[in-house]
């Protein structure tokens, strides 16, 4: 125990060290960085990239995206961060803009040095900052249903390719609804190429495709297509129309009475309760939507995902597949540093090999060298309300990118 003496003295020596550390700072003198010699500090920070579209015609599908993606962050930070460290969100517009994703992609890897980014929506802008990703060796969490046929190594996916997607949905609509088939889509490469791969698997089967009418996204006049659907009769409308053209589309569909014709099924690949918030459940009430996430799927991982969300954003908000694979990344994400020990590319990618967790969406693991999840295949139906009748759920389907439909 020091005497009164000594510690009089020590409480002089640490005034003088304060005085002269204040006089430095203020002379713009004290070197970096500095470390204040007592009390508490502030917790380090690893930076994460949020990318997608909160303007333009796409921002009515991927705008509430980055709200499911933030609540995550806010909940990983509130519950001490990932290794010790904060995560610190910069958040930017891709603007329904690919050449913008790949601008922004480059500013967040290369400028902002950025872990990970959280991203993308459509496939076109997927394709854009690809090059980007591989060229300055970043890390992409890709949250939205696509059509397979591609493996980087510097993205990981948490939505569906087509095996567990427009193929599981073409198998069933075969099976259950009609063997006729008339195809709409967005005119870019997800909606051409899953349109594609659905024919083929439709062929296989024996079924027939009647047509198919691509538009540019944005299109809001649909009587061509819906005069071709009604001349041709199909059993099945099969939906690949994406982001605000949908408004539109649904719209025309119900004046036309083939949303609530008794002959024809029309299932979309675009379009989940977040959609319909802006379609309108009126207009969507009685078509079908195949996805791997519905709102109403009832487990823990779910309920606490569904009603932080509604706690944060308003009771009035829903979530939607999209909304769960991007909350989902972010905690895969944390999962892979934590069992990697470090955040460097490279090593997240080696640990995020057959990496579980429990999701929303139930409980799915990375498959061991593809990249993809293993993932349920949902089929429901739009009640009026806007949420989702569940009538199929496949067992767990191995992901496969680059299946073989013929």
């Amino acid at each position: 125990m020091e005497n009164q003496n000594e510690g009089r003295g020590h409480d002089l020596k640490r005034r003088s060290f304060i005085k002269k550390s204040l006089a430095a700072a203020a002379a713009g003198t004290l070197p970096a960085p500095f470390i204040w010699p007592t009390g508490a500090h502030a917790a380090p920070t690893v930076k994460m990239g949020i990318l997608h579209s909160v303007t333009g015609t796409i921002a009515i599908a991927e705008k509430s995206v980055v709200d499911a993606e933030m609540l995550a962050v806010e909940e990983i930070n509130a519950a001490g961060g990932v290794r010790g460290h904060q995560i610190e969100a910069i958040i930017e517009d891709g603007a329904s803009d690919w050449p913008t994703f790949a601008e922004k992609a480059r500013k967040l890897i290369g400028k902002d040095k950025v872990a990970a980014v959280q991203g993308c929506y459509t496939s076109a802008s997927r394709k854009a900052v690809l090059p980007v990703f591989e060229k300055m060796k970043g890390l992409l969490y890709y949250p939205t249903y696509y059509e397979g046929l591609e493996i980087s190594p510097n993205i990981m996916y948490t939505a569906q390719e087509a095996t567990q997607s427009s193929i599981a949905a073409t198998d069933w609509l075969f099976e259950n609804r009609g063997e006729t088939f008339y195809m709409v889509g967005s005119d870019y490469i997800w909606p051409r190429t899953t349109i594609k791969l659905s024919t083929m698997a439709l062929k296989r089967l024996g079924g027939k495709s009647l047509g198919e009418t691509f538009f540019p996204l944005g299109h809001i006049e649909w009587s061509s297509a819906i005069n071709k659907i009604k001349a041709t009769k199909p059993k099945v409308v099969l939906n690949c129309v994406v982001g605000g053209s949908n408004v539109a589309f649904f719209k025309q569909m119900k004046a036309a009475g083939i949303i609530d014709d008794p002959n024809i099924t029309v299932l979309s690949l675009a379009v989940s309760e977040e959609e319909v918030s802006g379609i309108g459940r009126e207009n969507a009430a009685g078509s079908l939507t195949l996805m791997g996430y519905f709102q109403s799927l009832d487990n823990a991982a779910n309920r606490k995902f569904v009603s932080g969300f509604k706690a944060k954003y308003g009771q009035d908000r829903v979530t939607g597949d999209t909304l769960a694979c991007g909350y989902t990344g972010v905690y895969l994400w944390k999962l892979a540093c934590e069992r990697a020990d470090s955040f460097a590319v490279k090593d997240v990618v080696e640990a995020s090999s057959q990496l579980p967790i429990r999701a929303p969406e139930g409980n799915v693991w990375f498959h061991k060298d593809n990249h993809h999840l293993w993932k349920y295949a949902r089929v429901g139906e739009f009640l009026p309300n806007g949420q989702v009748n569940m009538i199929y759920e496949s067992e767990l389907i191995e992901p496969d990118p680059f299946p073989k439909v013929v």
